[in-house]
């Protein structure tokens, strides 16, 4: 797991048939579409201007060092070269595999590889129909055999993971047998997950695999939410730019990058890590506004990267409205809002010998004052026993979340 603690932060990327329709990935089972409706798509995913080293460069430049590709998403279209379907990119317009010219691009940026993969599949004749399904409704769609899509979605796992070499990731999506909202739902038993577990095991000894077959995995997925604290297991959350994960042309709901640094540092301060999530367009080409924010959170991490990169929760307790980020005898306070002239840090006085803001390595002075001493006109009290105060310039640098980098003594 030593990578994964360490590099904190990561790309998820969703991409396929859905694109073109540019209105969410769901949107065969939202709109409800036949497999015909839904085939145009297919017959027009020609995504001519796909530079997957434009990809990987775009999230090395960001800071993040893992990349995870939708290899299939729920509509069951491949983009890989799949001997068990015809229904992938190679019998589309494109014609060639997409999985290998990503996974080298990784490989040639420094960045991990990372898989998703379906356990859903609304194109395949035997998964049987359910409340997440376009055809819920249809009383004429025939009911479909677990088992034999189950050895479709196990051959299909073990061909991606022997024909790419090392794969360092794998985020299976998801098990549902027990969420109310949808009926026939499936888990671990419909997946076969404990076999499948142990091929992927068998396959790729080093991989790091997700909880989503309905059995316990490497780590937890909070998805589209921030926990409110530590959790008890190894953990990463994965968040969109704007809600939706596939393209979604009219969605403007856009995170502002301040935004986004948060969320990285929050779950960092809580021992996650953030996968953040792009959907390129029918072109294959991560959209102007998405690039834009990237490379803002990417400005921020070239600063301040020592307090992300292999850091994980403190002991010591941070101020209201700030975190607190630790590697070793460095500690990081980030600064959410920036205070007027000083900053209070219980526990810490005498344990700091040296502080600075990490952007420009200017020093910040420590002053400790004695508990006792009352407030007077310009004077201010005295703060609890123990208590590190850090004096502050007025004026905050010129960075969505300033960090000052604490030197343990």
């Amino acid at each position: 797991m030593t990578w994964f603690t360490n590099d904190r932060f990561g790309m998820f990327v969703h991409w396929g048939l859905y694109s073109l329709a540019a209105r969410h990935e769901w949107v065969k089972t939202r709109e409800r579409m036949t497999d015909d409706e839904y085939r145009p798509y297919f017959d027009h995913f020609d995504p001519d201007r796909y530079d997957p080293a434009a990809w990987a460069r775009t999230a090395r430049v960001a800071g993040m060092r893992y990349v995870v590709l939708t290899t299939k998403h729920h509509d069951g279209f491949c983009l890989w070269d799949s001997d068990l379907t015809d229904y992938k990119v190679t019998n589309t317009p494109y014609g060639r595999d997409l999985v290998e010219p990503f996974v080298e691009a990784c490989r040639a940026e420094g960045l991990k590889v990372g898989f998703y993969h379906s356990l859903i599949d609304w194109h395949h004749p035997a998964f049987p129909v359910d409340g997440t399904h376009p055809q819920r409704d249809s009383q004429s769609v025939p009911a479909g055999d677990i088992a034999e899509y189950r050895r479709y979605l196990h051959g299909q796992v073990s061909e991606l993971l022997t024909r790419y070499g090392t794969i360092d990731y794998l985020f299976f999506d998801f098990s549902y047998s027990t969420r109310t909202e949808w009926w026939g739902g499936k888990g671990p038993e419909d997946w076969g997950s404990k076999e499948l577990l142990a091929t992927v095991r068998e396959l790729q000894p080093g991989i790091l695999v997700n909880d989503r077959l309905g059995i316990p995995g490497d780590f937890v997925t909070p998805e589209q939410y921030q926990p409110s604290g530590p959790l008890a297991e190894l953990w990463e959350a994965c968040q969109t730019l704007n809600g939706s994960w596939g393209y979604d042309r009219d969605n403007l709901d856009y995170k502002s990058a301040d935004l986004l640094i948060r969320m990285l540092v929050d779950g960092v301060s809580k021992g996650g890590n953030l996968l953040l999530n792009v959907g390129p367009n029918g072109r294959g080409e991560i959209d102007p506004h998405a690039a834009a924010v990237l490379a803002e959170i990417g400005s921020w991490m070239d600063l301040h990267e020592r307090a992300i990169r292999g850091c994980g929760p403190s002991e010591f307790t941070a101020p209201s409205d700030c975190r607190l980020t630790q590697n070793g005898d460095r500690l990081y306070l980030h600064l959410f809002s920036w205070p007027l002239r000083h900053v209070h840090l219980p526990g810490l006085a005498g344990k700091v010998r040296y502080a600075q803001l990490l952007n420009d390595a200017s020093e910040i002075r420590q002053v400790t004052t004695d508990p006792g001493q009352t407030a007077h006109n310009t004077r201010m009290g005295g703060q609890p026993s123990g208590t590190l105060t850090l004096e502050l310039p007025v004026s905050p640098p010129g960075t969505p979340v300033p960090v000052i980098e604490l030197f343990l003594s």
